[in-house]
């Protein structure tokens, strides 16, 4: 049985009121591991007995764990405009990315709704990227200063992480989670990513930090003195 019809029979036995059903994740891309879920996004008028607008949860069915992620429609608009403003449209990913499971024209007609929000990009501005840019220098000169290892590889990994956000919302991309943050970096450029990254996978911590110098050039430069957040 395909994923697609496991997870139609799981609608139908939890959420029979799912006018819209989406498998996102690993699942839809093709890329399941051993230890993956399949991530399903919910949407419909009728999915819930109680008077909750959203659900987040984890259901075993059938041999596999699905985490599912339920809204209303008006709560699917709020939670996406919620991760707008965040820049990371988690939602609108599985919605546009997504494989249908349910949904039709209802399905499609969201999808046109939501792509030129998602294809437009990100929109920081420029006080956003300046206080990123103020975070990153401090990060910088931290990982200079530091000499116990711990502390020197707990902050060089916070600081791919904002050197990470700071290239891909300059760039209008946008930003994603734990493992989702490199993969975001990647689409938007292999070469870039790769270079930032591996000085700090080899734990040469000195030439990560020049080139997240030279990246933090590239977006404006240092920030420091005079800066109000």
């Amino acid at each position: 049985m395909s994923y697609v019809d496991l997870s139609n029979r799981f609608v139908s036995d939890h959420f029979p009121g799912a006018a819209i059903a989406v498998i996102g994740g690993s699942t839809a891309r093709g890329t399941r591991t051993a230890t993956s879920d399949i991530d399903l996004l919910l949407v419909g008028e009728a999915l819930f007995a109680d008077e909750r607008s959203s659900l987040a949860g984890s259901y075993a069915f059938d041999g596999e764990i699905f985490e599912v992620f339920a809204y209303t429609p008006e709560a699917f608009d709020e939670w996406n405009r919620r991760d707008i403003e965040q820049h990371r449209p988690v939602l609108l990913h599985m919605l546009l990315e997504g494989a249908e499971v349910r949904g039709g024209r209802e399905l499609a007609e969201l999808r046109a709704h939501w792509r030129d929000v998602l294809g437009n990009g990100p929109s920081a501005s420029a006080q956003e990227l300046a206080a990123r840019r103020y975070v990153i220098t401090d990060l910088l000169d931290d990982l200079r200063d530091a000499s116990d290892p711990l502390e020197r590889h707990a902050i060089a990994f916070t600081l791919f992480e904002r050197a990470a956000e700071l290239l891909l919302l300059s760039n209008q991309r946008w930003l994603g989670t734990g493992k989702y943050l490199p993969r975001r970096l990647r689409e938007w450029d292999a070469a870039r990513a790769d270079a930032l990254a591996t000085p700090l996978l080899r734990g040469d911590l000195a030439a990560f930090a020049d080139r997240v110098d030279r990246e933090l050039h590239s977006a404006g430069g240092r920030v420091q003195a005079g800066f109000i957040r």
